[in-house]
């Protein structure tokens, strides 16, 4: 349960509001995640985000995909079910299949693996590497 309650457009700020109008532009649906009605409660804070969200997950030098699949990466070693999620969802309607999903987990679980020996064991970096 969120900490903070979902607002509807009636119950946000005129500010939540206008970023309400601008996601649903930018997505080109009329659909508000729940994630932008909590963040309503702070409208600073979710202009803020959703600034960031259009900056970073633009495509650029990475393509849309493969920044869906870092975004569920990241949000799988940190246990973000909503993130995991959404972020799936839209790593399946940019394209990813059920193959790239599986070898996605199976990086993601064998990253956490080796980090967590590597840590334990404090192997140094190799020269090598080392700029």
């Amino acid at each position: 349960m969120a900490l903070w309650p979902k607002l509807t457009d009636a119950q946000a700020s005129p500010e939540a509001r206008a970023v309400f109008d601008d996601i649903r532009t930018t997505r080109n649906n009329d659909y508000v995640n729940d994630i932008w009605r909590v963040l309503a409660n702070d409208p600073a804070l979710l202009a803020r985000t959703w600034e960031q969200i259009k900056t970073v997950m633009k495509p650029g030098a990475l393509d849309a995909l493969t920044k869906e699949l870092i975004y569920v990466a990241v949000s799988t070693t940190n246990d973000c079910e909503y993130c995991v999620t959404t972020h799936t969802a839209a790593a399946r309607a940019k394209g990813m299949t059920d193959a790239q999903f599986g070898e996605l987990l199976a990086v993601v679980g064998l990253a956490n693996q080796l980090n967590a020996i590597v840590a334990g064991t404090r192997v140094e970096v190799d020269e090598k590497y080392r700029s």
